[in-house]
């Protein structure tokens, strides 16, 4: 038998980073104050969440001034599209398998 979670992304198993992507896959960039306000994280949980989608290269960062106060937008990368896809394509397969 095939092992049916070969295809899913280990980037992906925590919730909250599932929740940044789908964010992210939606919006060309989105603020980090809005993802800590739309995912109702932590500015510790949400910052090391973060910093391991940029490390594995699923996300860009983009750090501004907007009125003299700091901005930090975060936006998907096309490898992080492509995993992120491929994550949600095998969540499908083992869906319709069961």
């Amino acid at each position: 038998m095939k092992n049916i979670i070969q295809n899913l992304d280990k980037a992906f198993e925590n919730k909250l980073r599932l929740g940044i992507m789908s964010i992210l896959s939606v919006n060309a960039s989105t603020s980090y104050n809005s993802l800590k306000e739309t995912l109702e994280a932590t500015d510790g949980n949400l910052a090391s969440h973060l910093k391991h989608l940029e490390k594995v290269g699923y996300l860009s960062v983009t750090k501004s001034f907007i009125n003299r106060k700091p901005n930090t937008e975060y936006s998907i990368t096309e490898s992080g599209k492509a995993a992120f896809e491929k994550h949600l394509a095998a969540l499908e397969a083992i869906i319709k398998g069961l």
